[in-house]
Order: C-alpha cells, then structure tokens, then sequence
C-alpha cells in the first residue's frame, strides 16, 4: 500500500559545480555514499517521505542540478516551479561561497511570482582543516539573507538528515499559516490524500454544505 503524505513539496538543489550536491542527496534518500560521483548533466529526480510529526508524513521531489554554467538554462526552468532549496558551497572552497549571492540573485529573477524558502549549507564539513570558509562568515551571510546556515558532510552523514527536515518544517510551517498557499498550474505544493484531513491552504467547509466525498 502506498504511504500516504499530507503534502508534497517539491525542493531544488544548487550550487557551484563539485561542492557536493549530488552526493548531499543520494545520502538522504539512498543512505550511501558515493566515492566517485559523475557531474550532472541538466537535472536529475529523487523523492523520500519525511515525517516531521508522528503521522504526518511530506513527500519530498528533490531536484539535483548541474552547477556547470552551460546548463544554467536548463536549471533556470526549475525555480519557479520549487517551493523550497538548498544552497550549498563546499567549506573548503571560497569561490563557491562567493558565489552564494549570485545563485540567490538568479533564483530571485527566475522564481517570480513566487517565492522559495532557502537553507545554506555549509557542506564537506568533515574536511575542517581544509576549512576556507569560517562558520561565522557563513552564519552572518545567512543571516544577511534571512536564511538558516548549517553545516554537513555527505561522506560522514553529519547533518545530512536535518538539513532536509528542518527546511521541511519550515515550508510546512508557512503553509500552515497560509503564507504559502497551492496554486493551480504551480508544482511547489501539492496536497496528498489522506481521510478526513482538510489542509489549511484549503478552503474549509463553510457551514451548511456537507461534504459527499
């Protein structure tokens, strides 16, 4: 029997080339490691159900993309369409966390009319004397963008599990408020099917109507 979910969210991945996005996830929804890992060529799918409540389950569409700038076209088409990402730079390469802001500027022009909830990931963390990037730089840059700043490494699995979860709740957090709300034709949030449950970005039944689902 398929597991049933409340929400679907669909995330986005990005980042330079080489800080380690495809191997981030394959951790996540493949618990393994992978020594050598091929570039991406334009996007690769994955998808795991996270439970951030006893119960209540969220489907997640994780989006790996190519950091390599000539498929940044290809990579364009799928911000509008997430509703939440993580944006990753390698500790132990300063160019890529130069490049945050320009990965944040891109996203802001392409995801218009709506809006993705970022977390930066500081990732290889397990690479510390390496390290070209202090946590303190990365913190207040994230703080400068009004995103949360964790730290990771796919190699050693540190990390790996709350950075997903955590800005799952967040998103399900805006979405229980209502600042996020399901639009026709956007693929950001879907609803699930689950019995006898109406979503807060549904319009409940207002009094009177019976419901003859």
């Amino acid at each position: 029997m398929e597991a049933i979910w409340v929400y679907q969210f669909r995330l986005i991945v990005i980042g330079d080339s080489t800080v380690g996005k495809s191997c981030l996830i394959r951790r996540f929804t493949e618990g393994r490691f992978a020594q050598v890992s091929d570039p991406t060529v334009g996007v690769d799918f994955f998808s795991r159900l996270v439970e951030i409540e006893p119960g209540k389950r969220i489907k997640l569409q994780i989006w790996d993309t190519a950091g390599q700038e000539r498929f940044r076209s290809i990579t364009r088409a799928y911000y509008r369409n997430s509703v939440g990402g993580l944006l990753l730079f390698d500790i132990t390469n300063r160019r890529s966390f130069q490049n945050v802001h320009e990965w944040l500027e891109e996203a802001k022009v392409h995801v218009q009319p709506f809006q993705i909830v970022f977390v930066l990931v500081g990732h290889k963390c397990d690479l510390a004397t390496q390290r070209q990037v202090s946590k303190e730089e990365a913190e207040k840059l994230a703080a400068a963008y009004r995103m949360k700043y964790i730290e990771t490494s796919a190699r050693d699995s540190i990390n790996v599990e709350q950075a997903f979860t955590d800005l799952t709740r967040d998103i399900y957090e805006l979405v229980r408020r209502g600042d996020i709300v399901m639009q026709e034709g956007w693929e950001g949030v879907k609803s699930g099917f689950v019995p006898n449950v109406v979503h807060s970005s549904e319009e409940a039944v207002k009094s009177g109507r019976r419901c003859l689902c």
